[in-house]
């Protein structure tokens, strides 16, 4: 009897676990695969209402996908330490498995897991499978893990990628009647101890992950690079939440993608090159956080002093409100609570704002995100916020800042994306709107009353960003 432990990879297909279980089963009527979730409390606490919600959705779209192979997904609640061993003790298993996570919570569970079932007598096995190369895979020559993207993304793209695993038979797959232990129900929400989100959610599960890669490799994979960073082009994925969760496998993506330049042009393979770089970009966070577990709540970076963020409460607030006078930064913050999502570029936009220009440490961002984001991924967040705050491996200069008003008029020429989410700005002439920390407060009244005044002045606070970073350099 193989048990296969689910956490981030909520899927039948391209489980390089679940398959090296399937693989195991001799084929005897009695022997097979039963699988397993643990609503874990440690996590839960790191959550937010739209991933717990986002969760939910996919477990019950995943349960469907086994019991329509006549098979089966146990669900539990508690420490998987003393879980998993329980569970795998009714069922009579001979063997666990289970995908590596690879953050330092997730890594201290699974070693307590680990132990736990050697206690027990019963044989266990993990597996990489989140991303296409394990983490001290791609080094130096020296054999050090790279803190620079550019030498890492060439290896990774040069790598050879494993094909898709394949998915269990329904013969190799088992219920809860056959292992004699009853199935457990998923839980509510309430029962979780959470509200319902704010955000309206997309759809989660394998078959809504396929038919967004699917889209995306019809068009917007095409004009990937070109289009990327304007947020009403439809250019990106939208697939975020479905890696994060891994309703669906990187193979699988991957090699769509590859499938794509199939039909390509020479400047599309150049596009969807770019997001393989972007597949590219998250494993290397991926490894960035394997080796150094601790950027979770520390600067990547070390400065000679300690940076001294001001964390103005009142300035933070009005950030997370979406109530800055600063139109494309609102915007965003008011897309993350409609939709529990951040188009990417709006993302590196709002995290300079917070950290450059209202002079807040990254961290406060950092768990903003964690509990609105939907596909909130430890690596990759922490790896985009760090590289804001100038703080990460390969961040941006602390001396290159993102000038707000240029950026929003920059990709959002039109207004389109800012006036969606800020609806105070609704006919508003667009020139006025990437204006709108110059023009006088009785224009500002005129065009929009509703809408404030920026709370602060973008060039001052630059000037004190740069002095924040020098006297952390040791130069003033």
């Amino acid at each position: 009897m193989q048990l296969h432990w689910h956490r981030r990879d909520l899927r039948g297909a391209d489980n390089r676990a679940l398959a090296a279980a399937a693989e195991a089963v001799d084929n005897d009527a009695t022997d097979g695969v039963v699988s397993l979730f643990v609503f874990d409390d440690d996590v839960l606490d790191c959550a937010g209402p739209p991933r717990v919600a986002y969760l939910l959705d996919a477990l019950a779209k995943l349960r469907e996908w086994y019991r329509n192979r006549g098979g089966d997904l146990l669900i539990r609640r508690g420490d998987p330490e003393s879980v998993v061993v329980d569970v795998a003790n009714a069922v009579a298993a001979d063997r666990v498995v289970w995908n590596k996570d690879y953050s330092g919570l997730a890594r201290e569970r699974d070693a307590a897991v680990r132990q736990a079932l050697a206690d027990a007598d019963i044989a266990r096995e993990s597996f990489h499978d989140a991303i296409c190369h394990e983490p001290g895979s791609i080094t130096t020559n020296d054999g050090d893990p790279y803190s620079v993207f550019t030498y890492f993304g060439r290896k990774w793209h040069d790598r050879e990628k494993d094909d898709p695993y394949p998915a269990p038979d329904a013969d190799s797959l088992l219920d809860s009647d056959a292992v004699g232990v009853d199935a457990g129900s998923l839980p509510t929400l309430a029962e979780l101890g959470f509200d319902e989100p704010e955000a309206d959610l997309e759809p989660a599960g394998t078959a809504a992950a396929r038919k967004r890669l699917e889209s995306f490799c019809e068009d917007g994979i095409y004009r990937y690079e070109s289009d990327r960073d304007y947020p009403t082009r439809n250019s990106t994925s939208r697939l975020s939440a479905d890696l994060k969760y891994g309703t669906i496998g990187i193979r699988e993506v991957y090699w769509a993608s590859e499938e794509a330049k199939a039909d390509a042009t020479d400047d599309e393979r150049e596009e969807i090159e770019e997001f393989q770089s972007q597949l590219a970009w998250r494993a290397f966070y991926t490894h960035v956080l394997w080796f150094n577990p601790e950027v979770v709540s520390q600067n990547y970076k070390t400065y000679e002093n300690e940076i001294e963020w001001e964390n103005d409460p009142d300035l933070l607030s009005a950030w997370q409100d979406g109530e800055t006078g600063y139109p494309i930064v609102d915007a965003g913050m008011r897309q993350l609570r409609a939709e529990g999502f951040m188009h990417n570029r709006v993302r590196m936009i709002v995290a300079s704002f917070l950290t450059k220009d209202l002079l807040i440490d990254w961290r406060e961002g950092y768990d903003w995100f964690r509990t609105k984001l939907v596909d909130h991924d430890t690596a990759n967040d922490n790896g985009g916020w760090q590289w804001a705050a100038s703080t990460g491996t390969d961040a941006q200069p602390y001396f290159r800042i993102f000038n707000p008003m240029t950026q929003g008029e920059r990709y959002d020429p039109d207004g389109e994306y800012i006036t969606k989410y800020v609806p105070e700005l609704d006919g508003v002439d667009p020139e006025l709107i990437h204006s709108w920390h110059e023009v006088s407060s009785l224009q500002r009244r005129n065009a929009a009353p509703e809408y404030p005044a920026p709370i602060v002045d973008h060039s001052e606070r630059r000037e004190q960003a740069l002095a924040m970073f020098e006297a952390a350099r040791g130069e003033d």
